[in-house]
């Protein structure tokens, strides 16, 4: 992957194993979580990632990759992981407000399909991803949110994005519930959201679920809703 940084934001950057003029590739954003903050644009490949770099899948699908770096000491989004709710701060962070620009600045200048932007992330990062996706529900095609949370009020605005929630129910640290009641809450909504909670599993939930094919089956088979259409 190559080593970039946008501002003062690390990133990394995968291409398309055999880009072809004229083709347009699906663009992933993984955010990590909060173990893997740093500014050795390195540690944030730890989770996750690579099973989007395994052959299989990029063979199968083939896309663009961004993994921002969150600073240290700072957050995806400024909450509390260990609470029972929060409310979503009026303005992003700054590392979310950054990887805001750097996917427009993507999009602006890579062959990406507009309508395939897809956005995952795991704890620290499952948080950021909501809170990405209700500021920006415009821009993306689907998600994938592990041991992450939310605030319940903006389901709403988000019930026309697809997306596949992860959880271990045994999670100390970003508990269930979380997850259970921004769920519940799209589907209130009006939305149809996928839950996928495991039993005997605790915060390490990413292990299950990026080693899943079948969650890069259901995220590149997603299209955004053309009713919802933006730009970058």
């Amino acid at each position: 992957m190559e080593r970039h940084t946008y501002d003062q934001l690390p990133y990394r950057l995968l291409c398309p194993r055999a880009a072809e003029p004229g083709t347009r590739y699906s663009l992933v954003v993984f955010l990590h979580g909060a173990g893997e903050r740093g500014t050795d644009n390195e540690t944030q490949l730890v989770h996750g990632v690579p099973q989007f770099l395994a052959a299989e899948n990029r063979t199968k699908y083939d896309y663009f990759l961004i993994a921002p770096q969150c600073p240290p000491g700072q957050r995806w989004v400024e909450a509390d992981w260990g609470a029972d709710s929060h409310v979503q701060p009026k303005e992003p962070s700054e590392p979310a407000r950054l990887t805001l620009e750097l996917i427009g600045q993507a999009m602006r200048e890579l062959p990406i399909d507009f309508q395939r932007v897809y956005l995952t992330g795991l704890s620290m990062g499952g948080f950021g991803v909501w809170d990405l996706l209700a500021r920006r529900p415009d821009l993306f095609a689907a998600a994938a949110i592990v041991c992450g949370g939310a605030d319940e009020a903006t389901a709403e605005s988000i019930r026309h994005i697809p997306q596949w929630v992860f959880h271990g129910a045994k999670d100390d640290a970003v508990k269930p519930e979380r997850s259970r009641r921004m769920v519940a809450a799209l589907r209130k909504a009006g939305g149809s959201p996928r839950y996928t909670e495991y039993p005997n599993v605790g915060h390490h939930s990413w292990e299950n679920a990026y080693s899943d094919p079948e969650l890069f089956d259901w995220l590149f088979a997603q299209r955004r809703n053309r009713g919802h259409f933006g730009t970058a």
